[in-house]
């Protein structure tokens, strides 16, 4: 765990802007991470480097080969971030706009008829998406439905949705709202033994931030994150595709390079930012084993991530020194219940009679940062099957400390005995 190495907490919390402190609140603690992350400095610090760059990629000047050099980089560190010897990456908009791209693609360019396959447990993103591009393709949507109790889906509900025909398949791997992760190579599995072919697309999103990606384990064809989730900043998205998903007809310039799915010029300090992330991870993993393999340094950063926000979900839930738990608080209902094993990072709860914005604008006002989810189109098909109209999220990060959820239960105990 990160916290027990001495010193360790405090190197990773100096490398994040804004840890502690708001610039418009003062003093807050940062439990709003499903959000978006708290930012590293070093992206800051290259985001305003690379701002002030006037040249494009392209072309015959060292700057622009300067330029093309940073992003050559920056698509390596993808390629070990994200586990993937093959398939190739390229930049978007947003997350949002990726799962757009790649499941549009995967529904006009797939054959005829046959069906879209997902589960309720998806974010907006994915499902809009199917939703949209399946009616322009004249496929069937199909979502299977999660386990509502558990917060999560697994290979046996999509299993009860499968078809021989089934075309394209979305997978979420971490639920925004319930914090459970998905065993996507499962799902994957079990999809492909009924149909081979399909193209299955990932949601990433969530999960980037919380213990590491192997997509040369999953046998998928896209995976999408948002980088401002992950420690770099909003303005981009990251999607990873497969040899197959990028053959396939996509939107091009006519006589362009073969292949290329981005469309302008591309910001190659986004590129770099990037490359920020994984070297971050890349000096915790260091921290931790000694190794000049640069994969196993960051699998190992990805294990200390992992140890360390489960031991702050659990003492969430359980409670630190002489403060309860959220699971032992009277009135307290906890999404996917207190006992999963799947949890990543994230608690989400309700209590008992008391509307949920009133609970996150009283933690506000104590200087601690979370957020409401209510049934909408967000998190509707989570929360209304549970009857829920609404619940408080609290989502941690590795640079989180157990001070800081002693510090969110104190406040939690005088809230509810206020």
């Amino acid at each position: 765990m990160i916290e027990d190495t001495p010193g360790l907490i405090e190197a990773v919390r100096d490398r994040f802007a804004h840890v502690d402190r708001c610039p418009w609140q003062g003093e807050r603690i940062f439990l709003e991470n499903a959000g978006g992350a708290l930012t590293l400095k070093s992206v800051v610090e290259t985001s305003a480097r690379f701002a002030a760059i006037p040249d494009n990629q392209g072309r015959d000047n060292p700057a622009s080969q300067a330029l093309m050099e940073v992003i050559a980089r920056a698509r390596q560190d993808m390629r070990c971030f994200f586990g993937a010897a093959r398939g190739e990456f390229l930049l978007g908009e947003s997350g949002t706009e990726l799962l757009f791209r790649l499941i549009s693609v995967a529904a006009l360019g797939t054959a005829p008829g046959g069906r879209i396959l997902g589960s309720t447990l998806e974010h907006p993103a994915s499902r809009s998406a199917a939703a949209r591009w399946a009616g322009v393709a004249g496929k069937k949507h199909v979502l299977v439905p999660h386990d509502s109790a558990l917060g999560t889906v697994d290979a046996a509900a999509y299993a009860a949705g499968l078809t021989a025909d089934t075309r394209v398949a979305t997978i979420v791997h971490t639920s925004p709202v319930t914090g459970m992760g998905v065993d996507v190579a499962a799902i994957a599995a079990r999809i492909r033994a009924t149909a081979p072919d399909c193209i299955i697309v990932v949601d990433g999103i969530q999960h980037a931030a919380h213990g590491g990606i192997g997509i040369d384990g999953y046998d998928i064809d896209g995976y999408v994150i948002s980088p401002y989730k992950v420690f770099a900043r909003h303005g981009y998205g990251i999607a990873w595709v497969s040899e197959r998903l990028r053959a396939l007809p996509h939107d091009a310039l006519l006589g362009g390079a073969e292949g290329n799915w981005e469309l302008g010029t591309r910001d190659t300090g986004a590129y770099a930012t990037f490359s920020d992330v994984v070297d971050y991870h890349d000096w915790l993993g260091g921290t931790l084993v000694e190794t000049t393999d640069r994969a196993a340094r960051l699998a190992a950063a990805g294990r200390a991530v992992a140890a360390q926000e489960h031991a702050l979900t659990e003492a969430m839930l359980r409670g630190t020194g002489n403060l309860h738990g959220l699971a032992e608080l009277p009135g307290v209902g906890i999404l996917g219940g207190a006992d999963n094993p799947r949890r990543e990072g994230l608690v989400s709860f309700w209590v008992a009679g008391r509307p949920s914005a009133d609970i996150v604008a009283a933690l506000g006002a104590r200087g601690i940062r979370v957020h409401v989810r209510k049934a909408d189109h967000y998190s509707g098909a989570i929360l209304g099957p549970l009857g829920l109209a609404d619940c408080v999220r609290v989502s941690v990060c590795h640079y989180n400390t157990r001070a800081e959820i002693a510090c969110f239960l104190a406040a939690m105990r005088a809230i509810l005995a206020a």
